[in-house]
């Protein structure tokens, strides 16, 4: 078992329950175990237009190789209707892989740590809500990269709903829910994950 660390944002559609659902997505996945996940955060877009993206981190542990890895994040950014018109499109989904255990990776297509994850808060802010300590092979500690982007305009949300984890886990039998945001939401039909492969 290997952990990595991913990191997930959108900004077309829904952004925020395409968030949770690919959250629930990744978690239904019998090669994944989700260890932790942050809060949403609102950033402006870098280097490129349309509108601000919602973004979070999840630390997993899984069994799958780095490739077959990339190719899951891949098959679930199309289950969500990811296209790739031009360079920093605005986009429905996008899956980065940040950390595969302390494997450095530059090949073509791939490259592990993710080159610009130093200098992206929407990156940095949420890896250090979840562990200020986590060391970027190659690179150095996560908190000591958050000065140099602390003038990028992000937003922290409230935490993603629990009810992504197990939605009856800590709710005292007949207690309904409070959490409006969740996906099991009954004012309309949520985004099924449950094809995602």
């Amino acid at each position: 078992m290997t952990v990595a660390w991913l990191g997930i944002g959108a900004n077309l559609g829904d952004a925020r329950q395409t968030l949770k659902d690919t959250v629930v997505c990744l978690a239904q996945q019998h090669t994944i175990t989700v260890l932790a996940k942050s809060s949403l955060y609102r950033t402006a877009p870098i280097d490129a237009g349309g509108d601000d993206y919602f973004n979070c981190v999840v630390k997993l542990d899984t069994r799958l190789s780095v490739r077959d890895l990339l190719g899951l994040c891949h098959r679930i950014e199309h289950h969500f209707g990811r296209e790739r018109p031009f360079r920093n499109a605005p986009r429905t989904l996008d899956i980065d892989i940040l950390l595969y255990g302390e494997a450095i990776i530059e090949e073509p297509d791939l490259i592990v740590p993710h080159p610009r994850m130093t200098g992206r808060a929407f990156v940095l802010a949420p890896l250090a809500e979840i562990d200020p300590e986590l060391a970027i092979p190659g690179r150095g500690v996560v908190r000591t990269f958050l000065p140099a982007v602390a003038e990028q305009r992000i937003e922290k949300m409230k935490p993603l709903c629990q009810c992504l984890a197990d939605p009856e886990a800590a709710r005292p039998a007949g207690v309904a829910s409070d959490n409006a945001d969740c996906t099991d939401r009954t004012d309309r039909p949520p985004r099924s994950p449950g094809t995602c492969r």
